[in-house]
């Protein structure tokens, strides 16, 4: 492993700490190295505040001068909320620049010819697939306008999600459960449910860490006649984060006003030709909400629904070592394809183990067949 990408995976791994506190800005970290030690560290720690340069530039003081900074992103080159990062490095008399992956938004974007133009020595590529991994959230929201979409589900090895009864509790086991509350609760914008799922499990959709200071995400519920229980968790939460409910046109107002009192917001979206509520055209109404990563954790229908909508970007699944055979409850329900090349396929595939339980990881291809699955 070469110096440049040996530091470069340091930055990466401190921009996570942003995760969940930065949108709609991207995740950011930065490590300033002066005769091969690090003398500065730092990342974006919130929407507003400093970028992850001046922090790391902070840390290092003096020892900045004639130094290298690596930033997992350009260097944003604009005045914003913040005033350009490109004039920090400049201020600091920082030698080279290397970064991971240029700025996609063309606002921010310029930082490498401004650096260039003024001396400093700049380097790109070095762990790009890997930033733009961390940040595809934010990629995707520039590029298409819509949020990024990863669909959770947690299952027995035959693919079952309760038993015929419609327990549920537990699937899979606490090391599973943390991780989605760290990796997925904490870091995406929003988490999606169906109504099913709050009347058969009362979840309260928060994240729950085990040292605390956990960000909860804006809980959504699909609901089309809003046709939910005014005493579930999900509306009765002390948090930060709101709830919002999605509904079908025409619902009267005097439906929706004891969920208003409660404090909740509601959003009015297209239904498809099913009745149910259309993934495809919801989405551009939550980019208008400023979701711009959305965690769907909804029961067999609304995984289907959002599977075959094609808006998922990616699956994370989780398999349990237990098998319920019979008419446990299905994963995906509904009518699945007639033939194999029917299917839908994943790239992208990664496999890890997370206590008992096996976590695996893919990217649904955008490309399907005219009659797809579900």
């Amino acid at each position: 492993m070469s110096d440049d990408v040996f530091f470069m995976e340091r930055a990466l791994e401190l921009a996570l700490k942003g995760s969940g506190r930065t949108s709609p800005n991207p995740l950011v970290g930065a490590v300033v190295v002066r005769n091969g030690e690090i003398v500065g560290e730092g990342w974006h720690m919130a929407y507003g505040g400093p970028h992850a340069e001046v922090h790391a530039l902070k840390a290092a003081g003096a020892a900045a001068e004639g130094a290298t900074i690596y930033v997992t992103l350009e260097p944003c080159n604009h005045y914003g909320k913040t005033p350009p990062c490109t004039q920090a490095v400049l201020d600091a008399g920082i030698r080279r620049v290397v970064i991971a992956m240029e700025d996609p938004n063309p606002k921010a974007a310029g930082g490498m010819d401004r650096l260039r133009s003024a001396g400093v020595a700049v380097d790109t590529g070095g762990c790009e697939d890997k930033a733009r991994k961390l940040n595809a959230p934010f990629i995707k929201k520039l590029e298409t306008g819509l949020p990024w979409v990863v669909l959770k589900c947690a299952m027995t090895l035959d693919g079952r999600v309760a038993t015929r009864s419609g327990d549920s509790k537990w699937v899979t086991g606490p090391e599973s459960r943390q991780w989605c509350h760290r990796h997925l609760r904490q870091r995406l914008d929003a988490i999606l449910v169906g109504s099913a799922t709050v009347r058969a499990d009362d979840p309260s959709l928060t994240c729950r860490l085990p040292e605390g200071g956990g960000r909860d995400p804006l809980r959504i519920v699909l609901a089309s006649n809003l046709d939910l229980p005014t005493e579930a968790s999900v509306l009765r939460q002390k948090s930060d984060s709101a709830t919002l409910l999605v509904c079908a046109g025409g619902v009267p107002e005097s439906r929706k006003q004891p969920f208003y009192d409660m404090g909740a917001r509601i959003l009015e979206a297209p239904s498809g030709s099913d009745g149910r509520l259309d993934f495809k055209a919801l989405m551009p109404l939550l980019a208008e909400q400023g979701i711009q990563s959305l965690l769907i954790e909804g029961g067999g229908r609304v995984a289907a629904s959002a599977l075959k909508s094609g808006v998922v970007d990616k699956v994370v699944f989780f398999y349990a070592p237990k098998i319920l055979g019979g008419d446990g409850i299905p994963v995906l329900d509904g009518p699945g394809p007639e033939r194999m090349a029917q299917c839908m396929r994943l790239s992208g595939m990664e496999v890890f183990s997370c206590g008992d339980d096996i976590r695996v990881e893919g990217y649904p291809d955008k490309v399907y067949p005219e009659l797809l699955m579900l």
